[in-house]
């Protein structure tokens, strides 16, 4: 039976009050927020604010403890078995680095969902995986293995593979992690792009405070299991909230602390019982 539909019709995307941890350690606090369709959404904010978990709770690679996790209207956190990888044929997924298959060459690569998830003839899977490749300017690389390729151009092979199955929804973790300038370009350009011809909507997990505010549509900042700020670039820049303020002009001090939580100074350094003067 299909889980009941109560999200804003503007959203493909929507999570409310959620709550969720890893074993002692929560790390969402009651969560809102909405992925209007259409819009590149950026999700960003200190490390191990949630970012990477928001993508595993819409994913339904996790479960959230309290709250709803809408895909369409319907709670992924309520899906059956069936029901979770119907949706998921709806999403795309590019992994931070790519997550090519080592063992396959680049066509292979991208025709990997299409045989997994469809039954097309071998001469439709053709067209579209070079369909597919051609988009992101590597027709021309479809026999080469992953080891042969850049970092670069394997992150452009990903993201390939994330639309061979023309999903709804696609979801970046990191994607310009780790690129030199004309190859972080050429991803920020090729994800504009395809969300705009494509009629996506997209969700993008980023540290690049540049690269990220000049694409997105829409920016979350994430504090403590929180939403410290939700809006276009030009609103997130003009936070006053005190984290956002931090992250934004990247400061050392703030709200997020340089120290990791833990003894004292003189807990560690000061005299201990019983040492000589």
């Amino acid at each position: 039976m299909p889980t009941p539909s109560f999200s804003s019709p503007d959203a493909l995307v929507e999570l409310r009050g959620v709550h969720f941890g890893y074993d002692e350690r929560e790390v969402l606090s009651g969560l809102s927020l909405r992925v209007p369709r259409g819009k590149i959404t950026a999700i960003m904010g200190a490390s191990g604010g949630g970012k990477t978990t928001v993508l595993r709770l819409v994913g339904g690679q996790q479960r959230a403890h309290r709250g709803a996790v809408l895909f369409d209207g319907e709670d992924i956190g309520q899906m059956n078995d069936e029901q979770l990888y119907r949706a998921r044929r709806r999403m795309g997924m590019l992994f931070q680095y790519g997550a090519l298959f080592t063992d396959l060459d680049v066509f292979e690569n991208v025709a990997f969902p299409l045989r997994e998830h469809t039954d097309l003839s071998e001469a439709l899977v053709r067209d579209i995986v070079l369909m597919k490749l051609h988009a992101v300017g590597l027709r021309g690389a479809r026999d080469l293995m992953p080891s042969q390729i850049s970092g670069g151009m394997a992150r452009r092979v990903a993201l390939a593979r994330s639309i061979a199955l023309d999903p709804e929804l696609v979801m970046y973790d990191e994607p310009f992690a780790g690129l030199d300038p004309i190859s972080l370009g050429t991803a920020a350009e090729l994800i504009r792009r395809l969300n705009d011809a494509m009629g996506l909507t997209t969700i993008l997990v980023s540290h690049d405070l540049e690269a990220t505010l000049q694409l997105a549509d829409q920016v979350v900042i994430l504090g403590p299991g929180r939403v410290a700020a939700q809006g276009t670039p030009a609103e997130v820049r003009a936070s006053t909230d005190p984290l956002v303020h931090q992250f934004v002009h990247a400061l050392p001090t703030g709200p997020v602390p340089f120290h990791y939580a833990g003894p004292s100074i003189d807990q560690d350094f000061g005299p201990q019982q019983g040492a000589q003067p």
